[in-house]
């Protein structure tokens, strides 16, 4: 189905009425254990992130003023012993999944869809003595949910300007909601439709290294706990939230741009788009990744710095406002979010020093006098054979002094669906981010209480996490 409004839809169920005759029947034994184990994984390595932003200027600053909104409540902050009230709770730990941008991507939806319905099921569980079974059955719903409607648009909301996962994340995390609170199928149709009106997110930041995007994901969480409350009442939300003349896809949409609508529901309770989300391996916007590890590759040939004389970078072509432009400030990023973003100071980084890690993206190495000679020498085209969003690939191409040209290609990144990580690659990642913060024992006692969630409670998994 592309853009088109189907006259058919009105007498046809819509995909509010299939998303939530789907969750009104779902339980916890329709999800396949390797799907279930995914999840688990999916959660350890956002859970590591969370403790890792701790001592960052910016959850400093989010837990002041959250602090100071607070109107009292009992929910954790992962990593602190703060408690908050339920949305406030959401909204804090969707900002420390988030704010390293080292939390996973679903690359089909282009969606960090974890970042948002983990705090958000997190909370909600817990405030509602729900078990880890069920806490693991809402996350992978709300996951289910939000990726296959970012899917739908085809990484188009990123043209012009839209975060999906702040935009759609917000409906999986009704839908998680919903779950977890027991709504009616009616209600689950009046959850999606209200959320039409709360989902948010812009890439301004792209432009400034402002930190809107970390904000994202958690305030995705709250639309969706706001949604779901608002429906179990009996607050009516519109029937046509994505097909309408100013539903989801029209109102968000570029003039033209193609979507399938028929993804949102395709081979549901069959297919886990769960098991399609990428755990990331660097530190950075996952459409960098395929170009810092060509560059750390070429590294690795033990080609002298002073030999290049310049380097093509090829991306996919729907990425290049994202990770290209403005080219002065992506070659001279100000703040480690804009180095984050920016192709040439991380190809620079990778040619350098053959790695990228949290380190290389702070103050000193952001005036690494050496890696922005090699950014200002580093230019980028869209690469014709790229196969976004399916794979977030790409291509380095070092042109030497002496005439000499040396090429690496990533077709496709590291951590996608047909190249995962692997349990042990994500535990490993887990334990490295988290004791940043914790103590050894402590590390150890969180990994194994995540990975054994469902044989407890929400409660206890969250007081581990929150002490």
């Amino acid at each position: 189905m592309k853009n088109d409004l189907d006259q058919s839809l009105l007498t046809k169920a819509s995909i509010s009425e299939e998303l939530a005759a789907f969750a009104a029947q779902f339980k916890p034994q329709s999800i396949p254990s390797s799907v279930r184990e995914r999840a688990r994984l999916l959660m350890l390595d956002a859970l590591g992130i969370a403790f890792a932003s701790h001592g960052y200027d910016f959850a400093d600053k989010a837990m002041a003023a959250i602090g100071e909104l607070n109107e009292g409540g009992q929910s954790i902050v992962i990593g602190s012993k703060e408690r908050l009230d339920t949305r406030n709770a959401i909204l804090m730990n969707g900002i420390l999944v988030h704010g390293l941008d080292f939390d996973d991507t679903h690359s089909i939806g282009v969606i960090h869809a974890t970042a948002s319905v983990l705090p958000t099921v997190l909370a909600v569980a817990a405030k509602h003595n729900r078990s880890g079974e069920e806490l693991v059955s809402a996350y992978v719903l709300g996951v289910e949910v939000a990726t296959r409607l970012g899917a739908v648009a085809k990484g188009g909301f990123h043209q012009v300007g839209f975060h999906p996962t702040g935009l759609i994340g917000a409906f999986g995390c009704a839908v998680a909601t919903g779950y977890l609170l027991g709504l009616t199928e009616s209600q689950y149709v009046d959850a999606l439709g209200l959320t039409l009106s709360m989902g948010s997110g812009t890439l301004e930041f792209l432009n400034d290294g402002a930190w809107n995007k970390r904000m994202h994901p958690g305030w995705a969480g709250v639309s969706g706990v706001t949604a779901a409350t608002l429906a179990k009442h009996g607050y009516l939300g519109t029937k046509l939230t994505f097909e309408g003349r100013f539903g989801l896809y029209r109102s968000h949409l570029p003039p033209g741009q193609e979507f399938d609508l028929s993804l949102a529901t395709a081979d549901l309770g069959h297919v886990w788009e769960v098991s399609h989300v990428s755990v990331k391996p660097l530190p950075a916007c996952h459409f960098t990744h395929a170009a810092i590890d060509a560059a750390i590759r070429i590294h690795q040939k033990g080609i002298p710095l002073e030999q290049i004389d310049r380097v093509d970078v090829l991306v996919p072509a729907e990425v290049i406002k994202t990770v290209c432009e403005p080219e002065a400030q992506k070659r001279k990023p100000q703040n480690a979010y804009e180095a984050q973003f920016s192709i040439p100071f991380l190809v620079g980084t990778g040619l350098l020093k053959g790695r990228l890690t949290l380190e290389d993206i702070e103050a000193p190495a952001l005036h690494d006098s050496q890696v922005l000679a090699l950014a200002a020498r580093t230019f980028y085209q869209a690469d014709p054979n790229s196969t976004f969003p399916k794979y977030f690939d790409g291509e380095v191409i070092v042109t030497l002094k002496n005439g000499d040209v040396l090429r690496e290609r990533e077709a496709v990144n590291r951590g996608a669906v047909d190249r995962p990580l692997t349990a042990y690659d994500i535990t490993q990642k887990f334990r490295a981010n988290a004791a940043r913060q914790l103590s050894e024992d402590r590390v150890a006692a969180i990994e194994q209480a995540v990975l054994t969630m469902e044989s407890d409670s929400a409660q206890s998994l969250a007081l581990a996490l929150g002490q």
